[in-house]
C-alpha cells in the first residue's frame, strides 16, 4: 500500500507542476515497480511488445490527422453552412446545427478541450453574430461536445477498446443510439427555448441555394457514414477505417476542394504529431502501471475487497461513476482513461460487468464532469476563449445538464440501449 500511495504522490506532484501527465504516470509507475521489486527490463521489454502488436492504437493517430485535415481544408466548415441554410427558417436554427457539427466532430482528436477550443469556438462565434446570447451558444457547444466522443469515430472509445481489450467496432455501435437520442433530446430542449425566448432565425434562401451547398459539401457528409458503414458490414476493421478517413479526407480536399495547400498539410501533420506525442507518452505510462498492478496483484486484491462489500453489478458501476465525476473535473477523459482503466478493468469483469455497455458509461460520465457548471474544464476553456462570463455559461448549463443526467441515469439502468445495436449485428459484447 505504501508503493501505491507513493506512486500516486508523484503523479499528482507532476501534474500540479504542468509537467506531461503522460511522463508523470511513467515517472510514477516506476518508482511503484522498484518500491515492489519488480525488474525494470521486464517492464520495458513488455511496453515495447504491447505497443508493437496492438494495431488497434493505430487508430488514434490517423484519427487525430483526419480531424485536423477536414478543419483545414474547410470541409467542416461546408457541413456547417449546408445544415445552416437546411434549417434556417427555425428559431434556434444555428444552435440545432451547431448540436450537430459538434457531436460529428468531437471525439476526434482525443482531447475534450481540443475539439471544443476548435468546432466549438467557431460555432459559439456564428451564433454570436446571428444574436444569440453569448452564455447559451458557450452552453449549448459544451453540451454537444459532451455527446459528441460517444459517436464513431471517437478516440476516448478507441483507447478504453485497447486499455480493456473490448471489441472497437461494438464500442463505436454501442455509442450511436446513445448519441443520437441525446442530441435529438438537445435539439428539442434548445427549440423550445429559442421560441420561448424569441431567438433569432435566419432568412430563407430557396431550395436552389440549398442544393449548391448540399452538392458542394456533399464529399464532407460522406465521410462519417463511410466509415460507420465499413465497419457495420465489416469491410475493414476500426484501425483501418482510421486508415481509410485519412486517405479519403485527402483525395476530397486536394483533388474535390483545391482548399489543401503543402504549407497547410504540413501545418495539418505537425499538429496530429504534436497530440499523437501526448497520447504515445499516456499509453507508455499505462503499461508501466499496468504491469505493476499486475504483478503485486493489487487490482485482484482490490477487486475482492469490492466484492466482499456486494456482488451486485449496478452497486458497482455506481461507485465506478462516483469517482469518475469526481476525477473527471480535473482530468480529460482519455487520461483518465490511462490513469483509472487498469485498476478498475479487473473489478468490473469480476463483477460480471458487460465491458461495451461499460464503455459507453464510463465516456458519458466522464464528459459530463468536465462539462459541469462552474467546476468543469470546458465552461473555463470556452470563458477563455470566447470571452464570455463564466457565470453566464454556468447559468444557461443547467438545463442542458439536467438532459445529460437523464439520459445517464437511462443508460445506466436500461443497458440495451447501448447493447441493443452491437447485438443485432451479432458483434461480441
Amino acid at each position: 500500500m505504501g508503493a501505491l500511495i507513493v506512486m500516486c504522490a508523484i503523479i499528482v506532484i507532476c501534474y500540479v507542476a504542468g509537467a506531461p501527465l503522460g511522463y508523470g504516470l511513467i515517472a510514477g509507475g516506476s518508482t511503484y515497480l522498484i518500491l515492489t521489486h519488480v525488474p525494470l527490463t521486464e517492464v520495458s521489454q513488455s511496453i515495447v511488445g504491447g505497443m508493437a502488436q496492438s494495431y488497434v492504437i493505430l487508430a488514434v493517430p490517423l484519427f487525430i490527422f483526419t480531424s485536423f485535415l477536414m478543419n483545414s481544408s474547410g470541409m467542416t466548415d461546408r457541413l456547417f453552412r449546408f445544415a445552416q441554410l437546411l434549417l434556417g427558417r427555425s428559431r434556434g436554427a444555428l444552435a440545432q446545427v451547431n448540436i450537430g457539427a459538434t457531436l460529428v466532430f468531437s471525439g476526434m482528436t482525443g482531447s475534450a478541450v481540443a475539439d471544443t477550443a476548435g468546432i466549438g469556438v467557431m460555432s459559439v462565434r456564428a451564433m454570436e453574430s446571428a444574436g444569440y446570447p453569448k452564455g447559451f451558444a458557450c452552453a449549448t457547444t459544451v453540451t454537444s461536445s459532451i455527446m459528441g466522443p460517444l459517436l464513431p469515430p471517437s478516440i476516448p472509445l478507441v483507447i478504453y477498446g485497447f486499455l480493456s481489450n473490448t471489441s472497437i467496432g461494438a464500442l463505436f455501435m454501442a455509442g450511436i443510439l446513445p448519441a443520437i437520442g441525446l442530441a435529438v433530446g438537445h435539439a428539442i430542449q434548445v427549440g423550445y427555448i429559442a421560441r420561448r425566448r424569441n431567438f433569432p432565425r435566419d432568412e430563407w434562401r430557396g431550395w436552389f441555394v440549398i442544393l449548391v451547398s448540399f452538392i458542394a459539401g456533399m464529399p464532407a457528409i460522406v465521410a462519417p457514414a463511410i466509415l460507420i458503414i465499413g465497419i457495420y458490414t465489416g469491410i475493414f476493421t476500426a484501425s483501418e477505417s482510421s486508415a481509410m478517413s485519412v486517405a479519403y479526407t485527402l483525395i476530397v480536399a486536394t483533388f474535390v476542394y483545391r482548399s489543401l495547400s503543402w504549407e497547410r498539410f504540413r501545418r495539418c501533420l505537425a499538429g496530429a504529431v504534436r497530440q499523437t506525442g501526448m497520447v504515445t507518452s499516456l499509453i507508455a505510462g499505462a503499461f508501466v502501471i499496468n504491469y505493476g498492478i499486475t504483478a503485486s496483484q493489487f487490482s485482484i486484491k482490490l477487486a475482492n475487497w469490492t466484492l466482499s462489500l456486494t456482488h451486485q453489478h449496478l452497486l458497482v458501476v455506481l461507485l465506478a461513476m462516483a469517482l469518475l465525476l469526481v476525477l473527471g473535473l480535473i482530468l480529460e477523459v482519455v487520461v483518465l482513461e490511462f490513469v483509472i482503466l487498469p485498476i478498475m478493468v479487473p473489478i468490473l469483469h469480476a463483477a460480471g460487468v458487460n465491458m461495451v455497455y461499460f464503455g459507453v458509461v464510463f465516456t458519458l460520465v466522464t464528459m459530463i464532469a468536465l462539462g459541469m457548471p462552474t467546476l468543469g474544464v470546458l465552461n473555463f476553456v470556452l470563458s477563455g476563449l470566447t470571452q464570455t462570463p463564466l457565470r453566464e455559461i454556468v447559468r444557461e448549463m443547467w438545463p442542458f445538464l439536467g438532459l445529460l443526467v437523464g439520459g445517464l441515469v437511462l443508460l445506466v439502468l436500461i443497458p440495451e440501449i447501448s447493447l441493443w445495436l452491437p447485438n443485432v449485428l451479432h458483434m461480441a459484447t
